[in-house]
């Protein structure tokens, strides 16, 4: 049987510190030097079960903070491990993440003198078991070099106590579920486990129900953070001007991330924003494993503006303030299209999203729309509209909307501003 709480609107606005969550003082105080006082509701609703050694199955979108809420009651219960037997793990889909988790982790662990290794291909194995060796309490993984390494004897899941399994449905959508399952079978019977997800569809609660013991659940209810952060505009672009209209969002953006369908087009996308005075680098996975850090890093430092990414590579990326997301290639389906979208209006922050599309492309987005619940105009625009220099503040005219009738009432997920 599965415990459910939702928080109510009037429970996520309670002023709630880390020290009532029952986090240990001295971690609250690491978080404290790092600017974060305060709890997000996925974490003020998770951690007192997971301090608690309860199995905990949270349902939150990406960006609600759902690294501290697993990551916090990971560090307070972790015990010191031998060579090659870690305590804790930490499954994740892809190396980005896997970064950006054990960033988040590696102060709260060093305060207590114990240590992580973030375990992802592409990176130095032979780095990778060098720290297994040594011993480390925490290790931060993929799920394809986990396996390597086990197969190889070089790490054991013997001591295991503590398994957090993070965005569980983007794993099922990258294929990652026989590795998972392959792992989490070579796990101890006696652990706790805590499973976070965005989604809970087929293969996600396949796994609860194998790897989760009489779990409680969280879900944070963030329809409404949605529809008042985020604004969602369509604009019909000719294939000419297309790379003219993206660089007048960009320029107009502190932080801009683009998504193509390709690599190639990845590629040739930053080349054209780039001869157009825009500061750019592209993300894909064809590229080496330092130089998409290194893109990710003068992207957080504003070194530049704009990232270009394909679904891939973009898929757990955890970039702040991203002001716009450009949908340069229209996603496939819906689920990408909120995907991709979720970049921005993080954690509460306002953001853009902005899809172009081309004469050809207008049914198939009509179509992403209707089953995502959106009801957006799409709106001719050209590179020399001033119109794009705020897009957030220009609303579309609603008898433009491409459906009538019940969806009328969700014309949009957008914020929507008082008129005048």
């Amino acid at each position: 049987m599965t415990d459910t709480y939702t928080p109510t609107s009037e429970e996520l606005a309670t002023d709630v510190t880390f020290a009532e969550l029952g986090v240990p003082e001295d971690l609250a105080a690491v978080l404290a030097r790092r600017g974060i006082s305060k709890p997000f509701p996925i974490q003020a609703a998770a951690i007192p079960d997971a301090l608690a050694g309860r199995d905990v199955l949270g349902k939150a979108k990406t960006g609600s903070g759902k690294t501290l809420a697993f990551g916090l009651p990971i560090v307070a219960r972790m015990r010191r491990a031998e060579p090659r037997r870690p305590r804790g793990l930490v499954l994740v889909p892809t190396r980005e993440l896997a970064r950006q988790v054990s960033d988040t982790l590696e102060p709260l662990l060093a305060g207590r003198d114990l240590g992580l290794v973030s375990v992802y291909g592409g990176a130095s194995m032979g780095d990778q078991i060098r720290a297994l060796d040594r011993g480390v309490e925490v290790v931060v993984a993929t799920p394809g070099r986990l396996i390597d390494l086990l197969e190889r004897r070089k790490v054991r899941f013997d001591d295991v106590e503590i398994v957090a399994i993070d965005e569980a449905d983007q794993m099922a959508d990258m294929g990652f579920m026989p590795q998972v399952r392959k792992i989490m079978d070579a796990m101890p019977r006696e652990r706790q486990t805590m499973l976070f997800s965005a989604t809970l569809d087929h293969q996600v609660t396949e796994l609860v129900d194998r790897y989760l013991t009489d779990p409680v659940r969280h879900e944070v209810d963030t329809t409404t953070e949605t529809v008042t952060t985020m604004s969602h505009r369509f604009l019909k672009v000719h294939h000419l001007d297309k790379v003219r209209v993206a660089a007048r969002i960009a320029r107009a953006a502190r932080r801009t991330l683009v998504f193509t369908r390709t690599k190639h087009g990845a590629d040739r996308l930053a080349k054209d924003l780039r001869a157009e005075g825009i500061s750019v680098a592209p993300i894909h996975g064809d590229l080496p494993q330092h130089q998409r850090e290194r893109a990710l890093e003068r992207f957080r430092a504003g070194e530049i503006t704009t990232l270009v990414a394909t679904n891939v590579a973009a898929r757990g990326l955890h970039i702040d303030h991203v002001d716009v997301v450009v949908h340069y290639d229209p996603p496939d389906d819906p689920k990408t299209y909120l995907h991709r979208s979720g970049r921005t209006a993080r954690a509460g922050e306002e953001g853009l999203v902005v899809t172009l599309v081309e004469w050809d492309q207008v049914n198939e987005v009509i179509a992403i729309q209707r089953r995502a619940g959106l009801n957006v105009p799409i709106v001719k625009m050209l590179s020399n509209d001033p119109r794009l220099d705020d897009l957030a503040g220009w609303e579309p005219p609603e008898e433009l909307a491409p459906f009538r009738g019940k969806t009328r009432r969700v014309r949009s997920l957008g914020r929507r501003r008082r008129r005048r």
